[in-house]
């Protein structure tokens, strides 16, 4: 059950926004207009003003944003922030979304446009959800995307339903991706601006989902939106990008593991490809696949962590060409390509094993019983369990076809 902690609708105290940029209404028009955010732009039908729509607000400049342009727009907007873990101990870490400072500036923005916000207590479902699967796939040996997991089980689907028990014809966010009306429905297709395009993180986004919700920077530059922030006189404006998980905001991830889960990692032997036991370790926990530094052994040749073996407490280390995958295997398939999953097997796609990385030839496999694999044109390296393999079409467009996660993995060396 979703827990109101606070509602500040329009007309509060405005006493904090002081160091405003200074907004220019008649620049704020030229823009919208300029990057096609005039009219109805959400394709709802009817006029702005006929629709109730939900603005997801991290207080980040991307989901501020959002929420000014659609208030400027008409719309009757109703600004939503999470507040997804205790905050008190994040207040000043800066980089780290979903902090009390964040939300604080979401509902300074709120406030200095004059629509409703509210923050919601998402903690426990975020704990449960989130947090607690992060722990549990690395002690497992994997390697987690909370980010992921986050959208797909708290943005898109506990804040989502919220958001139509209010009545709100979409729920809209900041993120950079493009949603399209096609023949057989809405599709998802990269960002414009490929360097802030964050499909990978929405992979697992359902055809039903799609149909509620919208993206109106998908098409956007960062700077573009950045442009709008300033003319809109947004506090935010200028204020960085998150860079890390918002529950480790200082990029120690063994640490949050281990308060999670006291005593639940195991020491264990760091053994070579070719079955040498080369040391100890204090836990497959401090090891991710592709890990070079801090192996804690010395042989007089490179090593890389090639995979991680959670049962038997070993880190598998060896050269760095036993890193290039070429056959992955996947569970918990999203498919929103056209037609049904089974008639894509032998497809040729392209895949992102990394978030940062572009897609990659592959051919997609689908077998009588349901499993899924995917094999690369080339080998890639630091191909780790846990992780996402997203599917896009092979046309200029890139569109989403959607993707699993990554089970297991075989290398060129295994193959061969």
């Amino acid at each position: 059950m979703t827990t109101l902690l606070d509602a500040r609708p329009a007309g509060g105290p405005r006493d904090t926004l002081s160091a405003s940029p200074v907004a220019d209404g008649a620049r704020v028009d030229a823009l919208m207009a300029e990057f096609g955010l005039t009219g109805e732009f959400l394709g709802l039908g009817g006029n702005p003003q006929d629709h109730r729509v939900v603005a997801a607000m991290s207080g980040g400049v991307d989901s501020s944003v959002v929420g000014a342009i659609l208030h400027r727009a008409g719309y009757q907007v109703v600004g939503m922030t999470l507040q997804l873990y205790d905050h008190g101990a994040a207040i000043h870490r800066k980089g780290a979304c979903c902090a009390g400072q964040d939300i604080h500036d979401a509902r300074r923005v709120a406030e200095a446009m004059g629509f409703a916000h509210y923050v919601l207590d998402y903690e426990s479902r975020f704990k449960q959800a989130v947090m607690e699967d992060f722990a549990d796939t690395y002690l497992a040996g994997s390697t987690p995307i909370p980010c992921v997991r986050c959208n797909q089980s708290v943005k898109f689907a506990d804040l989502l339903a919220t958001a139509q028990q209010l009545g709100a014809a979409a729920l809209v966010t900041g993120h950079y991706i493009r949603r399209e009306e096609g023949a057989g429905g809405p599709v998802l297709l990269r960002a414009e601006d490929h360097g802030k395009d964050q499909s990978y993180f929405l992979f697992a986004t359902t055809r039903e989902q799609l149909d509620y919700l919208r993206f109106p920077l998908g098409h956007l530059t960062k700077d573009q939106t950045r442009e709008l922030a300033l003319a809109l006189g947004l506090i935010v404006a200028a204020k960085p990008d998150s860079q890390d998980i918002c529950f480790v905001p200082d990029g120690d991830y063994a640490s949050v593991v281990k308060r999670l889960r006291p005593d639940a990692a195991r020491p264990g032997e760091i053994v070579h490809t070719d079955g040498r036991v080369l040391g100890r370790h204090d836990g497959v926990i401090h090891y991710t696949v592709g890990q070079r530094r801090g192996l804690g052994v010395a042989t007089g040749e490179p090593l890389y962590v090639i995979r991680l073996d959670a049962a038997s407490a070993q880190v598998i280390v060896g050269p760095r060409e036993a890193l290039a995958v070429r056959t992955i295997q996947l569970a918990d398939v999203n498919w929103i390509g056209d037609g049904a999953l089974a008639d894509a097997d032998g497809m040729e796609i392209a895949v992102k094993v990394r978030s940062t990385r572009p897609p990659s030839p592959a051919t997609l496999h689908v077998s009588a019983d349901g499993a899924v694999s995917v094999t690369l044109a080339a080998g890639e390296e630091g191909v780790a369990p846990g992780q996402a393999c997203v599917f896009y079409s092979v046309d200029e467009d890139s569109r989403v076809l959607g993707g699993g996660w990554i089970r297991a993995t075989r290398s060129e060396v295994q193959a061969a």
